[in-house]
């Protein structure tokens, strides 16, 4: 069995605009395979290299392997099915696989825009893709594929989905083969080292109504915090990691768990700094624990602040206040981790004077860094349902943090994306040159000026926030500013199954809470009938 992977190229000027990330998702679906029995397994990231369309196809023709898979956010849906479809043109006989959380609960609208894909695999992969593997190599694929719980697929013209398949409950049981990566390509600018985004738990116990992850993990699992850092061991000591962000939601639900693993990066003392995302009130709680986060390299959080607003906020269903998020980065800043805080912006009753408001009070927080995000409506959130016909954009390549999909009533995209530019060149100036450059602590210095030099460079590059494509220069050129929304994307509406609801209890908007406002873990009995749906 010839296994390939590719990952999609598709680039927004987001999260990139720091450095070339290493796609996990890769490492530990190769691992789980590898310890299933089938090892043939190459990666193309074609999304690191910038391939083009025909570079993929030459790679398609010359490999010519018995499986082609890839995955997708809901940014590089289309890209995701473009580089199947020219998968499907030079390899007629592979199997075309697609997966993540996109395809996981828009599995019908892929399927019918995209029917040369011939399975989706839905929610935690590595089991569904295994059993996949093996009913194609042992000859039972697709006589049998019902049977194969977790993925969807068309039959004639009906979509079929299979029940979920259970969580894996040994999350230990993975083994990532980090191996598969070619490590010199994944830089982090800010220290010029390669960077990786391993995992401490899967899921996250709370039903954030702008989220997501909750679904797709359906259920909170913590790692062994020793085995995770042999995995960081291996990652600094094998292939040079210098920098690693814990990809996990919130990795600081389980203190005792969290705890755990610092007390062990300290006595391996590895010399690898790290960053996380977390929330506000987990900063306050753990104010005693900070120095020990410290020590064990943690030197870079990003905090879920939201929104200055504190009707913002309520909107979330956020159960935090803007003292505490205030407070938060207080305790960071006396313990030397850099503070992120990240905004929400774009929603309905965003105006002038509210970006204005969420500048001031940046400033009265005085982070480190800032980071004001375009408010995205995922199709399978909870919000986006709530949002109604408020939704008007169903171009999802646009779907991407950066780029307003929802238009305030106050004001047109273009002039949002115009006040959003005027808060970012205010803050990093000031911080350029009465921020960075005086900060005493060494190590915090050379983080910070790393970080503004990779912020530069992609504002340089009019990389950064998609300005090139949007035809962003400044506050003159706003009548000529262009998205390029794909007005002919229509919204297929999600199938609605018991795999992917909230328990009873918790599906009233009222009760749909942004991270850390639950308290209960999710039902693990969530495996529903299979669905047929004409198309």
């Amino acid at each position: 069995m010839r296994i390939l992977f590719v990952h999609p190229n598709y680039h927004s000027g987001g999260a990139e605009v720091a450095g070339k990330w290493s796609p996990a998702w890769v490492a530990y679906l190769a691992g789980y395979l590898k310890a299933g029995g089938y090892s043939d397994i190459r990666f193309v990231d074609a999304m690191t290299d910038d391939m083009t369309e025909e570079e993929l196809r030459a790679i398609f023709a010359a490999e010519q392997p018995d499986v082609i898979g890839t995955t997708a956010v809901t940014p590089a849906i289309y890209k995701a099915e473009r580089l199947l479809e020219i998968a499907r043109e030079e390899c007629p006989n592979a199997v075309t696989i697609l997966g993540g959380i996109h395809a996981t609960f828009m599995f019908q609208q892929v399927l019918v825009e995209a029917p040369w894909i011939d399975t989706v695999v839905r929610g935690e992969g590595e089991a569904v893709t295994l059993n996949l593997i093996r009913a194609i190599d042992e000859g039972r694929w697709p006589a049998d594929r019902a049977s194969i719980k977790g993925i969807a697929y068309l039959e004639d013209t009906k979509v079929i989905a299979t029940p979920a398949e259970p969580p894996i409950r040994d999350v230990d049981s993975i083994t990532p083969d980090w191996g598969v990566l070619e490590w010199k390509k994944y830089i982090y600018i800010p220290l010029g080292v390669p960077v990786a985004t391993p995992n401490l738990a899967r899921g996250c116990p709370f039903t954030c109504s702008f989220c997501s992850q909750w679904k797709f993990w359906r259920d909170y699992r913590v790692r062994d915090p020793k085995k995770v850092v042999d995995e960081i061991e291996i990652l600094v000591r094998q292939h040079g990691v210098g920098f690693f962000i814990l990809a996990d939601e919130e990795p600081t639900i389980n203190r005792n768990k969290f705890v755990e693993f610092c007390e062990e990066l300290i006595r391996r003392d590895l010399g690898v700094m790290w960053g996380i995302n977390t929330r506000v009130t987990d900063i306050m709680r753990d104010e005693d624990l900070l120095p020990l986060y410290r020590k064990a390299g943690l030197i870079h959080i990003s905090l879920g602040t939201e929104a200055a607003a504190q009707l913002n906020l309520d909107i979330f269903h956020k159960e935090t206040t803007v003292a505490q998020n205030k407070r938060a980065i207080e305790l960071l800043r006396k313990h030397g981790i850099v503070t992120e805080a990240q905004f929400i912006v774009g929603l309905e009753n965003e105006t002038a004077e509210t970006l204005e408001e969420t500048y001031k009070m940046c400033m009265d927080w005085n982070p480190d860094m800032a980071n004001w995000s375009m408010f995205t409506p995922w199709p399978f959130s909870d919000l986006f349902h709530e949002l109604g016909d408020k939704v008007e954009i169903f171009d999802f390549e646009k779907y991407n943090f950066v780029t307003p999909i929802m238009k305030p009533n106050a004001m047109d995209r273009a002039e949002l994306l115009d006040r959003v530019m005027h808060n970012y060149r205010r803050f990093y100036m000031r911080k350029s040159f009465l921020g960075y450059p005086w900060v005493l602590n060494r190590v915090r210095r050379r983080y910070l000026l790393g970080c503004l030099k990779a912020f530069l460079l992609s504002a340089f590059q009019r990389k950064f926030y998609d300005l090139g494509r949007a035809g962003y220069w400044g506050p003159q050129s706003k009548k000529k500013v262009d998205f390029h929304f794909d007005h002919s994307r229509t919204l297929v509406k999600p199938q609605e199954d018991n795999w992917k609801n909230a328990p009873k209890h918790k599906r009233p908007a009222a009760a749909m809470k942004a991270c850390g406002g639950g308290d209960e873990q999710l039902a693990e009995s969530l495996t529903p009938p299979p669905v047929k749906v004409k198309i």
